[in-house]
């Protein structure tokens, strides 16, 4: 029986996943793609344990550029065991120190075929139901398959929210501690008198309080990972409730942060390949904020900024197609245009002969437009 997914919900599409075994995942890959220019190469990684790995493309549409450096860095590993795909990510990823995503990671096999329907390479390991594409963009970790089944427009809304979330929990609590701490005139006057109140009495300050209350969400967040999951979500949500209460209750918190910590958390979920990045970045901006309040959160964005203009994933600069501008290829970025309105590949994977994908006009009533 085929699997559901685990990590990748969706309320629309396929309900179908990988499984542990590389035939039957390539068998769900060739059932979405019927075509002989679909190419799988196996090859066995890891002295001792000899694990199968498959490399897929399609022939054609995929730059060789591309394929040629996926080979060669595979090629490029010597290492006695391969037990998961992860150790193979670890491997072939730009950078020593990789701090956002910079391969992707999918178990549906609907979002595996559209990567290679756009150019980029599969990489499937034996025993494990998570399958590696690349190259991996940033614009990447706020798109879903949903995004291409129902409508455009409500599509880009739902990215623009993700993308603001992310935004949110990142720099929502280091805003919190920089304004009650450096810039009180910003805040309205009847605010920062509630504000005021709710602060009076508290033993910390306004950093250490966000640096307790962030901790302890994410004690929260991993115990409900860790635990089994028919109860796992009842103890964050208890906790949560519990906690909050309890710390307003005895004067460690104040109630506005609780709210902040709380809005932050949810927010960081809206994006799974951007949650680890983010709860690293909320603590940097946090001290950047305890620092020069305003301006250390304006240095530390700067900063952001820079780094990410610098990474590649493959040879293909980070923040396509931003920045270097892919005109073209924005069309499905922040915003999603109708599917039949995507009448080339992206521009950065595919070659440039087969950057095609929709011909014709769309149907509409009265006949062809």
């Amino acid at each position: 029986a085929v699997n559901k997914p685990e990590t990748e919900m969706t309320t629309k599409g396929s309900r179908e996943s990988f499984s542990e075994d590389l035939r039957t995942n390539t068998v769900l890959l060739r059932r979405r793609v019927r075509n002989q220019k679909l190419k799988i190469e196996i090859q066995k990684k890891g002295e001792v344990t000899k694990t199968q790995i498959a490399i897929c493309y399609i022939e054609g549409i995929a730059k060789q550029e591309i394929i040629d450096e996926v080979k060669n860095r595979i090629g490029r590993i010597k290492q006695d065991s391969v037990i998961d795909s992860g150790y193979l990510e670890q491997h072939i990823e730009d950078g020593i120190i990789p701090f956002f995503p910079m391969v992707g990671n999918s178990e549906k096999p609907d979002k595996v075929a559209a990567k290679l329907l756009e150019g980029r390479v599969a990489i499937m390991v034996d025993g494990t139901p998570t399958v590696i594409t690349v190259p991996f963009l940033l614009i990447e970790t706020i798109q879903v398959p949903e995004d291409y089944y129902g409508e455009y427009y409500f599509a880009s809304f739902t990215r623009v929210l993700r993308l603001l979330s992310f935004f949110i929990s990142i720099y929502l609590p280091s805003l919190y501690v920089a304004l009650t701490a450096f810039h009180q005139t910003v805040i309205p006057f009847k605010l920062m008198l509630t504000m005021a109140a709710t602060r009076e009495g508290i033993p910390f300050s306004a950093f250490t309080e966000a640096i307790l209350m962030t901790v302890t969400f994410e004690i929260l967040r991993e115990a409900s990972v860790r635990m089994p999951k028919t109860i796992g979500q009842t103890v964050s949500i208890a906790g949560a409730i519990v906690l909050g209460e309890a710390a307003i209750t005895a004067g460690i918190a104040s109630a506005p942060l609780v709210i902040v910590a709380a809005l932050t958390g949810i927010c960081s979920f809206l994006s799974p390949p951007l949650v680890k990045p983010a709860t690293v970045l909320r603590f940097g901006m946090l001290i950047a904020a305890n620092s020069l309040g305003l301006l250390g959160i304006a240095l530390a964005s700067i900063g952001l900024l820079i780094y990410l203009c610098q990474k590649r994933s493959f040879g293909i600069p980070y923040l396509t197609p931003f920045t270097p501008l892919h005109t073209a290829d924005l069309k499905d970025s922040l915003i999603v245009v109708p599917i039949w309105a995507m009448f080339k590949r992206p521009g950065y994977l595919a070659q440039r002969r087969n950057s095609i994908r929709t011909k014709g006009k769309r149907f509409t009533k009265g006949g062809r437009n």
